[in-house]
């Protein structure tokens, strides 16, 4: 399983880590609804448990994900500053680049 973070999500998501309030917790992202072939993702910061799936990034980032999902092997989790700032989470490994 594979998750890409970007420059600009790995800043927000490690200010948000370093909070106390969320000291223990990591980084989920899970599926909100799929239909087709693409999903539409959502994120959370959760306690881990024994049984989670967690996936190591480039950006120092642990991130739990359901690994018997195939539409979760490759999501890329952006954050952009216009024309909305907030995060963008897609899979481009499985043709998904944007809401539709």
């Amino acid at each position: 399983m594979n998750v890409k973070i970007t420059r600009n999500a790995a800043k927000v998501i490690n200010k948000e880590l370093s909070k106390e309030e969320n000291q223990g917790l990591t980084l989920k992202v899970f599926i909100t609804h799929s239909h087709g072939d693409h999903a539409h993702y959502g994120m959370d910061l959760v306690k881990a448990s024994k049984k989670d799936q967690i996936v190591s990034t480039d950006k120092e980032i642990d991130v739990i994900i359901d690994g018997n999902d195939p539409l979760l092997d490759g999501v890329k989790i952006d954050y952009l500053y216009f024309p909305e700032e907030g995060f963008v989470i897609t899979n481009p490994s499985k043709g998904n680049h944007g809401d539709h």
